[in-house]
């Protein structure tokens, strides 16, 4: 099943993404094709686990783009669209399942429902999410929320989402039908609970600034998925990962292989590898290429980067110098590569850790920290090929560097900076990975610092350079619910529908 070809599948996933929200709550698309649930179930991993995304490295200061000047990387940002169109497939697995009696569908349904709101959500703020949800879930539902629904709160949204997830964990059962089509876990359901479990880890945790809030119980749901690892088991190594793995066959390699951009105009930002130099940290051999006028591979002086927020020509001229490091050539020579990654174990023992040093667990932060540190330095130990044709620079790191480089004073947590800690290494392991989620844990945290002080940034609050706090809505709600949406607006961002307002998450 892992060397099946997606050519197919790619195509559903072209065609369905070009129909607009508006049109298909026209055509009503609770009246679907029959189709197998594992057939949509494929359909669904392929778009929901590719989190491959040099834009937003660009967005979180990993990389420079030094082809044009990129909105992602100067924070030139205007609207992003909503991820209805994928909803309304789970919402067809769902039905499907249904029909053939197929139940373990329906709860891998609800995680990726959760999924895709999440994610939703932490883009723009409040969403239509419960009418919208019954609008194509109901084939009764035909008032006028059906193309014109209400904006739910924030909170509320967060409390479904919450809910939903505890439902899939409980019922997901091993003695249901065998599921098929499964590309990341192959079926295997206790797998499946831990990726749901460990997802709502993370959802729990990008409520951190409303612990307080007691009709939430956040801290009391972290504690309950903890300490019951019977009911509630968690990823266990990177084995559990949430990965979308890729192969040297056509239409399943890595998505950047062989990429022209790729190749040629992605380099390292300086802060980022600035981080990386500072912590001795042998990642960036395999993250990056030494400067053109070096090979010493191992030397951390043979590598810099570029400025994210200096102007295009500043960064265009650095590297005619050869001044800067370019993104390893593997990314865009290697057809396998590292795994698409939707949530990684890694990130599971760094969202113990801080839970720890919050109070929400017993457990031990160093312990989790560690852990979490070994676990993403493994899964970036590329090994290096030989392909005739292809010169590779870059080089792994034994085991024995990886333990020395725990051992060393400026990795320990510290008193009073183990929150910045635990974020900067989930912010390393995360590089060309899980999409916008350093940018989230950034904007949640404050850490690392992105660096804005160039003339290159667009965005401006009070006439100083400024990283966005979230995307506008798309066109297609103001021009199909825009009573609705205007009432949104108003009740969250008193400036309006702009870059910089404070949604409640991080309020």
């Amino acid at each position: 099943m892992k060397y099946i070809s997606y050519i197919y599948i790619a195509a559903l996933i072209i065609a369905f993404a070009s129909c607009k929200k508006f049109e298909y709550f026209q055509t009503n698309p609770n009246n679907p094709v029959l189709a197998d649930p594992a057939l949509l179930l494929t359909n669904i991993e392929l778009s929901s686990f590719a989190t491959i995304s040099p834009s937003a490295s660009l967005s979180s200061r990993h990389l420079v783009y030094t082809q044009g000047a990129s909105g992602a990387q100067y924070y030139d940002w205007t609207r992003a669209d909503m991820s209805y169109p994928n909803i309304a497939q789970v919402v067809r697995m769902e039905q499907e399942a249904a029909r053939v009696g197929k139940l373990n569908y329906r709860y891998i349904g609800k995680f990726f429902r959760a999924y895709y709101v999440i994610n939703m959500t932490q883009r723009f703020g409040d969403i239509p999410y419960s009418q919208m949800m019954r609008s194509i879930t109901d084939n009764n539902f035909t008032d006028s929320a059906v193309i014109r629904p209400v904006y739910d709160k924030q909170r509320d949204i967060y409390l479904g989402v919450l809910n939903d997830l505890k439902i899939a964990s409980d019922s997901l059962s091993a003695n249901g039908i065998e599921i098929g089509g499964d590309l990341i876990y192959n079926g295997d359901i206790t797998k499946w609970k831990k990726l749901i479990n460990s997802f709502a880890l993370r959802v729990l945790m990008s409520l951190s600034r409303k612990e307080a809030d007691a009709g939430l119980d956040i801290k009391q749901r972290f504690n309950e998925i903890v300490s019951n690892s019977s009911k509630y088991p968690l990823f266990g190594s990177n084995t559990d990962n949430g990965q979308l793995k890729y192969y040297d066959i056509t239409g399943n390699r890595y998505p950047y292989y062989n990429d022209n951009s790729m190749k040629t105009d992605y380099y390292l930002d300086s802060s980022f590898v600035r981080i990386l130099k500072q912590l001795k940290d042998p990642r960036l051999f395999v993250y990056g290429q030494p400067l053109t006028t070096s090979l010493a591979i191992r030397e951390f002086d043979s590598y810099d980067g570029l400025v994210g927020s200096a102007p295009l020509a500043y960064n265009t001229a650095k590297k005619g110098q050869g001044k800067a490091s370019q993104i390893n050539r593997r990314f865009a020579y290697e057809a396998v590569n590292e795994p698409s990654v939707l949530m990684a174990y890694s990130e599971v023992q760094f969202l113990l850790a801080e839970g720890a040093v919050r109070g929400w667990i017993s457990g031990n932060a160093d312990e989790y920290y560690e852990n979490g540190i070994k676990a993403a330095m493994q899964f970036s130990n590329f090994n290096y090929p030989s392909i005739p044709g292809v010169t590779y620079v870059g080089q792994q790191y034994t085991d024995a560097e990886i333990e020395n480089y725990l051992k060393q004073t400026v990795i320990g947590l510290k008193a009073g900076t183990e929150i910045e800690q635990i974020i900067t290494q989930k912010y390393i392991s995360m590089f060309m990975n899980t999409g916008l989620q350093p940018f989230y844990e950034n904007r949640r945290t404050g850490f690392p610092l992105f660096e804005v002080k160039g003339a290159g940034i667009v965005n401006k609050v009070n006439g100083s350079n400024a990283v966005p706090k979230r995307w506008m809505y798309p066109l297609d709600e103001v021009n199909n619910n825009g009573a609705n949406l205007q009432n949104a607006i108003k009740s969250q961002y008193p400036d309006g529908d702009n870059i910089n307002g404070i949604m409640w998450l991080i309020q």
